[in-house]
Parts: structure tokens; sequence; C-alpha cells
């Protein structure tokens, strides 16, 4: 199970919300476990979650196009679908269809309902929510999208609800976690299988290919890759390039995939021969800031007060001009899940909140040096998903 129901239920209750309606990819499968691919790779095909709140539990209406109903069949979706538009798929009368397939067809003779928009006016009228106060997930919606509702239940008092949404997920289940930590472990193997084929002459695209290969090998699908050798180090968003790597060289890995949509954001630091002194004495700094900010987390502690011992101890243990906005944020299904770690956070840290603590330092034209790990909020401290790295990684 994904979606914290009890976490939900409390932020309904604060608002008065009657029902809240996802729309945005993220909320979509968080709130249903539907993970629907055109939602995923562009923009314009619809697909809403209507979540009323009952008797302890939630009643999920699942809207869709009738182009991802194999999905919903395939994928076991749990609660009641609408469909809407034309999709032809052909079912010869002869052919036994299996479990899933069966599904599908079943889905297939739903009623269509027109549009997403359309079906979504009529759900809730047909529910009971033609008035009163609803959430509206804003981030999935088209433009005149809300008009149309508006116009559509004009009873109805609309409340953003994305933001509403996206403080839900910061508290994880323990379905999420398991996630985040299969895919924290995933990438830090990565790293590994990346570094092993270092030698003086390979590109930075081979190690980001070796790096890629073994999360897909491991189950998990590339999303993040920014690997640089050297002066390339420095450039905050690095995309591997053809340059060689060369004695001396910093690699900066800032890196992670994903697993069954879970992410991964992790950094490494390797020298290509012995660092300089400088150098070292910069990555402990950064290493040191991690380290402290993870002594100091713990649930009810201000995000913004972990983002001042973090930037005050990086400056005192030996980078004394160093600037950051943030300092770390969660992670779930989106990269930049809440809390951040910002000077200007109003967020508290709760048990069960998974973040990633970093302390990125860029020399431009010179350097690179990144410390990034992922933990756990635990009650009486943090639960390191990934491994530490005590001193920069040296190569030979």
């Amino acid at each position: 199970m994904l979606l914290n129901k009890e976490r939900l239920q409390a932020a309904m209750s604060q608002h008065a919300l009657a029902a809240i309606v996802a729309t945005a990819p993220e909320n979509v499968l968080y709130s249903s476990g539907f993970w629907c691919l055109p939602q995923w790779i562009r923009r314009g095909p619809q697909a809403f979650v209507v979540l009323a709140a009952g008797e302890g539990e939630f009643a999920s209406v699942v809207i869709t196009g009738t182009s991802t109903l194999d999905l919903v069949a395939d994928q076991q979706v749990a609660g009641r679908v609408r469909r809407y538009g034309s999709f032809t798929v052909d079912e010869h009368p002869s052919t036994h269809l299996d479990m899933v397939s069966s599904r599908q067809a079943q889905l297939q003779r739903l009623p269509d309902d027109g549009n997403a928009v359309e079906a979504l006016i009529l759900e809730l009228g047909t529910a009971g929510h033609a008035k009163g106060r609803l959430g509206i997930d804003e981030g999935g919606l088209m433009p005149g999208d809300m008009e149309r509702l508006e116009r559509g239940l004009p009873d109805v008092t609309w409340v953003k609800a994305a933001s509403i949404l996206r403080s839900v997920r910061a508290v994880k289940t323990k379905e999420e976690i398991s996630r985040l930590r299969t895919i924290a472990r995933i990438t830090e193997r990565s790293v590994q299988a990346a570094l092993s084929i270092a030698h003086e002459g390979a590109t930075e695209i081979d190690l980001a290919r070796a790096f890629h290969a073994q999360t897909v090998q491991e189950d998990g699908f590339p999303v993040l890759g920014c690997i640089g050798f050297g002066e390339r180090s420095a450039l905050m968003n690095v995309q591997p390039s053809d340059r060689p790597l060369r004695h001396g060289d910093i690699i900066r890995f800032d890196v992670g995939g994903h697993y069954r949509n879970y992410r991964a954001d992790i950094a490494r630091i390797a020298s290509f021969g012995e660092p300089t002194r400088e150098m070292a004495l910069k990555y402990r700094a950064l290493r040191r800031g991690v380290q402290r900010g993870i002594e100091y987390m713990r649930p009810g502690v201000r995000a913004s007060d972990v983002f001042q011992v973090v930037l005050e101890t990086v400056r005192k243990e030996g980078i004394p001009h160093y600037q950051r906005n943030h300092v770390g944020h969660g992670i779930g299904l989106d990269g930049y899940d809440l809390p951040l770690l910002s000077p200007a956070s109003s967020d508290l840290l709760e048990e069960g909140m998974v973040l990633c603590i970093e302390t990125p330092y860029y020399e431009l034209g010179c350097v690179g040096l990144q410390v990034e790990d992922m933990l756990l909020i635990r009650p009486d401290g943090v639960e390191m998903l990934t491994d530490i790295c005590e001193d920069m990684v040296v190569l030979h």
C-alpha cells in the first residue's frame, strides 16, 4: 500500500474536504496504485482518482482513457473505474481470454463518459458531491479544465490540493520505505560498477553506461546520471560526454535510478590518483557537514535548523565561504518530495520521512565535490539507507 490513509484522512478533516481528486501522475499512482503510462511520457492524456472519505476507509474511483484499460487490468487496480474516449480492441468470439484480458474486456464495456473532465463531473455528481468542499490537485489539469469544472458543478467550493497531497506523501508507508531502501542500494552498487571500469582514457559516457547497465540489471530504471571528470565535475547538471579520464581527475557522481517508481538520489566522489591536500580538506568539510546534519535530525526538528547546522559545520571545517540555498530534500515518487532543508522552510521533520541530505560544492573550471546520502527519520534519530563514504574513494 502506497497511500498513507491515516495521514490523508487527517489532512481532509483539517481542510473540511468531503472528497479529494488526484490528477498529477505521482498523485494518481500514490492514491490508487494505478501507473498510467501516457501521463508519465507526455502532457495531455489525463487520469483522475476520486477519493471520498468513508467510515475508516476510502472509496476510490479511477477515471482514465479507454486506451489505458489494459494497464488497469494488468496492475489489478482496486476500486471502481470510469472510462472515457474511444479506442478499438478486437475480440474474437472463439478466443479464450486470460484473467487480465477478461478484465480489460469487462472494462471496455463500461459506458464512454466522453472526456476526462466530463467523467469527473458525472462521478462527483452521482456520488453526492455536487456541492460542498472538494479538494482538486491542480497539477494534472489542462488549461480550461478548472473553468469547466466550475461550470459543471457550480455549487462546489474547490480547494487547491496539490500541496495537501504533497504533504501527505512526505511521510512514507512501509511499502514505500521498502522500495526506497531497494533503489538506494541499487544506486550504490551501480556507482561501484561504474568505478570498476574507470581507467585512464575511459570516458564519462563509458562510466554512465556501466552505471545504468547495473541499475537495469537489478530491475531498476535510469533517471539521473550526472557523471563528470575534472573541470566538468563542476558543472551542476553535467551530462556524460566523451571527455576521457586523466590522472589527477576528480570524478563526481550525482545519480539515481528508480525502482517500482520510487527514486534514489545520491552523490559520490572519487579521485583518479591521490587527491591534492586542498581537495581532501574540502571533501572532509562537506562530509562533516552531512554527518553533523544527520546527527541533528530527529522528529520535531525544524528543517531550517538542519540547514543552518550543516552550513555552519562546512564553513567551520574548511570552506568558510560555503553557500547553499538548500542542503537536502525529501524523496519518493518525486525527486523533490517534502521536506526541503532550506533556510526559509517551515517544515518539521516527522517519523517516516525519507530524505536526501547533501553538500554540493562547485568551483567552475576546476572541480565539483558533493556528498549526498539517503536516510529515514526514526523515532530516536535516523536510519541510513545508504553508506556514508568516510573518505574520498581513491583509484589507482
